[in-house]
């Protein structure tokens, strides 16, 4: 029995389908198609991380707003305080001049405000005034028991409303806050008296002669 022995005319094996450069190529390409869906996995995993930093981004930034809100609310309180300070630490001070002011207007009113009492006492008027401080209260206006204080009561037939006759001693206020109220003295109407008004249209009628209505 004989062997056979290989010849260099023999062919390597083949696949049936196709040439080995053919079957090299489907190979390339099953690999090809076997890594997309890793790239794909990879971008998901990217946007989602990005959308993380997104959000994380978001909250940083309101809390940076609210901290920011913060702030300036409480920079403004410290301020209104700061100021509420200052204006309470004035009145009082003020306040315990007001003493030397009547005073110096008592004196004023006597003529014994002379010589170097004369400039002291101007000097302090001008200081408390540059202070904020305001005299209030005159002859005739109408009472307002928020700014007057009443220590005198009598009636009168030539006021209409209650109304400030005297001032026994001058009010005073920094602003809109008033630290002291003035004190006067008030006259109200006659009681019974008839209004101004009627008075007024029953001396025209008499002086024009119109009967009387009934």
């Amino acid at each position: 029995m004989s062997e056979e022995t290989p010849g260099f005319d023999e062919k390597p094996d083949v696949p049936a389908d196709g040439t080995p450069e053919e079957t090299e190529t489907a190979a390339a390409a099953d690999k090809a198609d076997g890594a997309a869906p890793a790239g794909d996995a990879t971008d998901v995993a990217l946007l989602a991380q990005l959308d993380q930093a997104r959000t994380a981004l978001d909250e940083r930034t309101a809390d940076l707003q609210r901290l920011q809100a913060e702030y300036q609310n409480y920079r403004r309180r410290v301020e209104r305080d700061r100021v509420a300070v200052k204006e309470t630490a004035v009145a009082n001070l003020l306040s315990e001049l007001l003493p030397v002011l009547d005073d110096v207007g008592r004196a004023r009113e006597h003529g014994e405000l002379v010589g170097g009492f004369k400039s002291v006492a101007e000097s302090m008027e001008t200081v408390v005034a540059k202070m904020g401080l305001q005299q209030f209260g005159k002859e005739g206006e109408p009472f307002d028991p928020t700014i007057h204080e009443a220590l005198m009561h009598s009636y009168a037939p030539d006021v209409t409303e209650t109304t400030c006759v005297a001032i026994l001693q001058p009010g005073y206020r920094i602003g809109e806050r008033t630290i002291r109220p003035a004190r006067v003295a008030v006259a109200e109407p006659q009681p019974g008296a008839a209004p101004a008004k009627d008075d007024a249209k029953s001396s025209a009628d008499e002086e024009s002669g119109a009967p009387d209505e009934g």
